[in-house]
């Protein structure tokens, strides 16, 4: 078997390329999956009529089917139904399929981090004279928030991950960049490797990233 290092090598100036796309597409689809599932925490908590049952019966569907067919579903099939979305380019499609399917994993991440908040302490603050919002964001909030940390950094990496799926509705991606690159030399191992170490690369550096944050949320309680 002939592996080519150097061509794995030269290639990567080429695919890098297209990195910040990946970054942008993971950044902007991991804010609105954490403020999706904030707003998906809150309804469960209140357990909204009418809304609540609706929003368990979606978050079960983003949860219990693969990625790619939520891509597809929004790029290929909402446009069928929505004649307006018929617009949505590519890339749109793939932030809102992330987006909810992630809200609907996180939604449960905070409402256990909410959760591990010991009553006591909110009633007790509210028993001082403080206000539901403020006893949130000095009581809850803090902790809560460093119960979270964790899984929430991980389903960032899981984002940046998944992005790869978007070559498969037309988005020129590092990975689709290879692909094409591929085709013309036929060193297909090479350039998916590449790929890959592009990916694994980045996520080192996120979970070192990551790793740092949850230290300093941590030192007050060390």
């Amino acid at each position: 078997m002939n592996f080519d290092v150097i061509y794995m090598l030269e290639l990567l100036p080429s695919l890098l390329k297209y990195l910040p796309l990946v970054l942008f597409i993971t950044i902007l689809a991991f804010i609105l999956s954490v403020l999706l599932g904030l707003l998906f925490t809150s309804i469960i908590k209140n357990k909204v009529k009418i809304i609540h049952p609706i929003l368990l019966v979606i978050i079960s569907y983003f949860r219990g089917t693969p990625s790619l067919i939520q891509i597809f579903i929004f790029y290929f099939g909402i446009p069928q139904l929505i004649p307006a979305m018929k617009s949505m380019d590519a890339i749109t499609a793939v932030i809102i399929a992330l987006s909810l399917r992630n809200a609907s994993f996180l939604s449960e991440v905070f409402r256990s981090a909410f959760a591990s908040v010991d009553k006591g302490q909110a009633e007790a603050a509210l028993s001082v004279g403080m206000t539901r919002w403020q006893t949130l964001r000095r009581v809850d909030l803090p902790q809560a928030t460093r119960t979270a940390i964790p899984p929430t950094g991980n389903y960032f990496i899981m984002i940046f991950k998944e992005t790869s799926l978007a070559f498969t509705i037309g988005v020129t991606d590092m990975l689709a960049q290879a692909k094409l690159e591929a085709a013309v030399t036929y060193k297909f191992l090479e350039a998916f490797l590449a790929v890959g170490l592009i990916y694994w690369v980045v996520t080192v550096i996120f979970s070192y990233i990551q790793s740092r944050i949850e230290l300093r949320i941590e030192k007050p309680y060390r």
